[in-house]
């Protein structure tokens, strides 16, 4: 592995797990491991610390995301259209870092939060394989919140047609092929999987019909 791909995915797991609605919270003197849903991601921070607060946790777990994965082609590093499997799958590696490190943040003792936040920044940040599947997956989550009004259903429903869309797509576009593209499919599948075992408290709670919607307190 090339010595600036090791330095990056350090670097993007240390970026990820630092918990900013957990020290926006601590600002304010609140908890957010107290409050809610003891989640420290954004859905949580907005419900606990008002929305300016919650937006301003959502920018930053995307950018934790987002600036690991530019990071990559700025370096000359990686070249989207030309790239090799094995170079499309290390700089999958930088942002998978970035969300493990949100997910198990190691100032937190590995308890963080769900990923679908940073999950975006890496969305946002390899063009244009994810970020067309990215827009895909967001107009999904838009639709079913305002239909459900329910963050977690959302979420849950807009990761697993993530995956999807890009292997519709590769099938689709002559331009994509599958050769060279496959890591980006099989790490999407497991993004899309960490994301829906990261909602099992919320999937138990739609299934009993408890989970919170939008404009009702927990």
């Amino acid at each position: 592995m090339d010595i600036q791909f090791l330095i990056l995915i350090v670097f993007a797991y240390f970026l990820g797990a630092v918990p900013f609605g957990f020290l926006i919270g601590k600002a304010l003197g609140k908890d957010l491991r107290l409050l809610g849903s003891g989640n420290i991601g954004a859905t949580n921070a907005t419900r606990a610390l008002g929305k300016k607060w919650g937006y301003l946790c959502l920018l930053l777990d995307v950018l934790k995301g987002l600036i690991p994965m530019m990071l990559v082609p700025m370096m000359d590093l990686v070249d989207a259209k030309t790239a090799s499997p094995a170079s499309l799958a290390l700089w999958l590696l930088v942002g998978c870092a970035a969300v493990l490190g949100h997910v198990f943040p190691v100032y937190l003792k590995f308890k963080g939060g769900k990923g679908v936040a940073t999950s975006l920044g890496i969305v946002l940040g390899l063009w244009p394989y994810f970020t067309f599947c990215g827009i895909g997956a967001f107009v999904i989550w838009l639709v079913t919140l305002l239909i459900w009004r329910t963050v977690s259903l959302s979420s849950i429903l807009a990761a697993i047609s993530f995956p999807i869309t890009l292997t519709a797509l590769t099938i689709i576009l002559e331009s994509w092929e599958i050769e060279q593209l496959w890591p980006l499919i099989a790490v999407a599948s497991g993004m899309a999987m960490l994301i829906v075992v990261r909602h099992k408290t919320n999937i138990n709670r739609l299934l009993d019909g408890s989970e919170t919607k939008i404009g009702k307190k927990d």
